[in-house]
């Protein structure tokens, strides 16, 4: 009888200490879930309930960070142009599941660098290196809409 009173304090002590997470400001949190896999939920700043061991929550970071990309890449005369780009970039807090699904939760280090790249060769392509300067906010306008176009097929929100 004392030993399974104590059982019962100690089964009791980890399920309260392991019921409840917190989501910190700038954060959203999903579930998963050992029944039925990552749920469609957000959770957002707070406190929160689960089931031990049935359930462990996943914590996205959903506040802008840059990132910075150097490419070197041919322009239409076939001069070598080093071209630098930063974007603000951050998920989208209603594809959060299906990021974590597809991606996991580096999924900007494993999209940005190679979507940026791609953007920026095919964008430097199309102008003459004297293009570039003297046309460089049209430059820049083009890239921006086609590298927001390509993050959002990820599930990724470019702010700058």
């Amino acid at each position: 009888p004392l030993a399974a009173g104590a059982g019962v304090l100690v089964g009791g002590g980890y399920l309260a200490s392991n019921a409840f997470y917190t989501v910190d400001a700038g954060h959203i949190g999903i579930k998963y879930s050992r029944m039925s896999g990552v749920g469609n939920t957000n959770y957002r700043e707070g406190v929160h309930f689960l089931l031990p061991w049935f359930e462990r929550p996943i914590i996205f970071d959903v506040r802008a960070r840059p990132h910075t990309m150097t490419s070197l890449t041919g322009s239409k005369d076939l001069q070598m142009v080093n071209i630098s780009l930063r974007a603000l970039a951050k998920p989208d807090m209603n594809k959060l599941p299906e990021i974590y699904r597809s991606l996991g939760l580096d999924y900007d280090e494993k999209v940005l660098p190679s979507i940026i790249n791609e953007t920026l060769k095919s964008i430097v392509a199309q102008y003459n290196a004297s293009q570039l300067i003297t046309q460089r906010e049209l430059v820049s306008r083009v890239i921006r809409q086609r590298l927001v176009q390509r993050a959002q097929d990820f599930g990724i929100l470019l702010d700058d």
